[in-house]
């Protein structure tokens, strides 16, 4: 039996599956909507976020994730597609502003478009702290705590990028969901020799445990960690799964002070959705 009836789009930033839910539905219905979406047997995709209609003229847009946390990627995700409706044609770029769940402030993102997808640049939140991982929670030498407002990101250096060290990240990943007031953690192995970032995003109101092909909040936090730890702006490429991402990072006063990431965008296919 149907009970809901939902349009979406399937969007891939950098190959972070993404479904973008357009029709409006109860906030306390998002993570079952997000749960049953992301399920192998149905949409199938690694997040879900709903569009919002803007509440200020400064806005072109609004988008909450299923379990209120911030998401990078989804934001590009749907600044692309905001520039796809608006016609954007090939050689051309659009500045989108969004409003969106995990910030109180209004993000920003450069869309370029190109032949087959889309070049986006996203200004990202800047992190509250950066903390030692040993000292802040017993993580281990070459690691970080990036906290935001309502998310935490936790950097590991590692060699070892195998099942038995992905399998003790999904453990840390639960235990903070479960110990931590937070709508996300994220858990990104980072190998400095290959400059391969391989992320785990756990959101805990959603139960969802995804190692992604590619995270732009991931990859900003790992821009964070490197400019933490080395006392320097920092800008670099990430290989991870789904391909590379950029991030810039301007280090002033002692921290982290502007944090921008950079990806590939396409829009892959729409269409409603029964629950």
């Amino acid at each position: 039996m149907i009970s809901r009836v939902i349009d979406f789009v399937k969007v891939s930033p950098t190959q972070n599956m993404t479904v973008l839910v357009r029709t409006e539905h109860p906030e306390e219905e998002y993570p079952d909507i997000a749960r049953r979406m992301m399920a192998y047997e149905h949409v199938h995709a690694e997040q879900v976020g709903f569009v919002r209609k803007p509440e200020s003229s400064d806005v072109d847009v609004g988008l909450r994730m299923a379990g209120g946390e911030f998401c990078g990627n989804a934001c590009m995700a749907l600044a692309a597609l905001n520039a796809f409706e608006a016609g954007l044609e090939t050689g051309d770029s659009l500045d989108v502003v969004l409003a969106a769940s995990g910030t109180t402030a209004c993000v920003r993102c450069r869309v370029a478009k190109r032949r087959h997808d889309y070049g986006c640049r996203l200004a990202m939140p800047v992190p509250t702290a950066v903390e030692d991982g040993a000292r802040a929670g017993g993580v281990g030498a070459g690691s970080a705590f990036v906290r935001y407002d309502s998310s935490l990101y936790v950097v590991i250096e590692t060699s070892r990028l195998d099942r038995s060290t992905m399998e003790e990240a999904q453990t840390l990943a639960r235990r903070l969901g479960e110990s931590r007031d937070v709508s996300a953690v994220g858990v990104m192995l980072y190998s400095a020799e290959s400059n391969r970032l391989i992320p785990l995003v756990h959101v805990p109101s959603v139960g969802s445990m995804v190692w992604e092909r590619g995270c732009g909040s991931g990859t900003a936090s790992l821009g964070a960690y490197l400019a933490w730890k080395n006392a320097t702006s920092v800008t670099t490429t990430v290989i991870q799964p789904g391909g590379t991402m950029g991030v810039t990072v301007s280090y002033e006063r002692g921290g982290p002070m502007g944090i921008e990431v950079e990806g590939s965008v396409r829009i892959v296919a729409e269409g409603r959705a029964y629950l």
